[in-house]
């Protein structure tokens, strides 16, 4: 049966990816849908990369607002028992980690500085991302994949979302009213772009992660009255709530379907492409990226180390994956496995070429591998799965 559902969801895809229409809110529908019909014909012509990942057994990543109730309510679960499990990171360290859901942000912390704005980036982060969704399975049961948020379909109104909306099966809400400064990009003290207050800026006040725990940070607060670390560092033991700050006005400029769609079609160049959905800052450009976080913002989510403390970060990293793979697949054969922009944030200071060889480190939360290993999601290893 899943085997002969794949044939449908590929017949569809050929059918969406030869379609005329390009209607406003489907670019990047039909993008996914040509990239992965693109896929198969790769596939069919050359072979899978391993035999225990095909286009029949594959996992199936879905956007949040086509799970069901109950399968929504699953993932949170996994997500809340994760913050209560011990972490793995050793206590010799003396860190704020409190928690194995706290590993994952302190790997980020201590990494920021060399997977944006570089040739790993995607890489980084796909592997990133894949480990958590184990985690979320093989330590807190749950049955489902990571879902993404496709942030097209919410730039307009994000505070209403699925994602946003407050409700018992979103990430929660926007946070309470507390008038402050607007926010610089990519830094308060150093502003290139404003973004106005919104209608948050204090504790989340609704939906199931009001009381999810943020030990680590601020490293680099966006916002000015946030309690601050207590360590140098940023790593020591800083308890506080998640606050958010929903941006319609961020999200309305960068991420909406056109925007995606934009950086897909008209960056075939891979240091180009990462450049461009990282964003340009000097240059006003935010980026898709940078945007889709600051949809949300708040602490620590407009904290470009801190920001994995908040769970609303894998799905909006799920998502930066589903472009990617989007982007991959335009053009199989040459950009699977095409890397883009050196090893230094911005190129600054000046550095070497990213390259295939290049190890991905993710700390306690799992092995080594290299960006060759991260090229594929169905490749040799690690990873087996596609977006729908």
């Amino acid at each position: 049966m899943r085997s002969l559902s794949l044939v449908a969801l590929i017949l569809a895809s050929n059918t969406l990816a030869t379609s005329p229409s390009n209607s406003t809110g489907w670019k990047v529908a039909k993008l996914q849908a040509l990239g992965l019909a693109r896929l198969s014909t790769h596939v069919d012509k050359n072979g899978y990369y391993s035999e225990e990942c095909t286009l029949e057994n594959v996992s199936l990543r879905r956007e949040w607002g086509t799970l069901t109730d109950s399968e929504k309510k699953g993932y949170i679960a996994a997500v809340k028992c994760l913050s209560k499990l011990p972490p793995l990171t050793p206590t010799s360290l003396e860190t704020g980690v409190r928690s194995r859901y706290d590993d994952f942000v302190l790997t980020h912390i201590n990494q920021t500085l060399n997977i944006h704005g570089t040739g790993n980036f995607f890489a980084w982060h796909r592997y990133y991302i894949w480990t958590y969704e184990q985690a979320l399975r093989n330590e807190c049961g749950y049955t489902g994949y990571q879902p993404y948020m496709d942030w097209g379909k919410y730039a307009m109104d994000p505070e209403n979302s699925p994602i946003f909306d407050g409700s018992a099966t979103s990430m929660g809400s926007n946070g309470a009213f507390i008038a402050h400064d607007a926010v610089g990009i990519p830094s308060n003290a150093s502003p290139s772009i404003s973004i106005p207050t919104g209608n948050g800026g204090g504790c989340m006040t609704n939906g199931p992660f009001v009381d999810f725990p943020v030990n680590l940070g601020p490293c680099l607060p966006s916002l000015s009255y946030v309690e601050p670390n207590p360590r140098a560092d940023c790593l020591g033991y800083n308890p506080r709530c998640i606050r958010r700050d929903i941006s319609q006005w961020t999200s309305s400029r960068w991420t909406k379907d056109s925007d995606i769609a934009d950086v897909i079609e008209n960056y075939p160049d891979p240091t180009a492409w990462t450049y461009r959905f990282q964003g340009d800052f000097p240059a006003g450009y935010m980026g898709v990226h940078t945007a889709g976080h600051f949809t949300w913002g708040g602490d620590p989510g407009g904290d470009i180390f801190t920001s994995p403390a908040d769970p609303v970060f894998f799905l909006h990293h799920a998502q930066v994956d589903r472009v990617y793979w989007i982007w991959q697949n335009q053009n199989v054969d040459a950009r699977t496995f095409a890397v883009g922009a050196t090893i230094t944030i911005n190129n600054t200071p000046p550095s070497r070429n990213a390259s295939l060889d290049d190890t991905i480190d993710i700390g306690v939360n799992a092995g080594p591998i290299t960006l060759r290993d991260a090229g594929s999601t169905i490749g040799n290893t690690p990873f087996c799965y596609i977006y729908l």
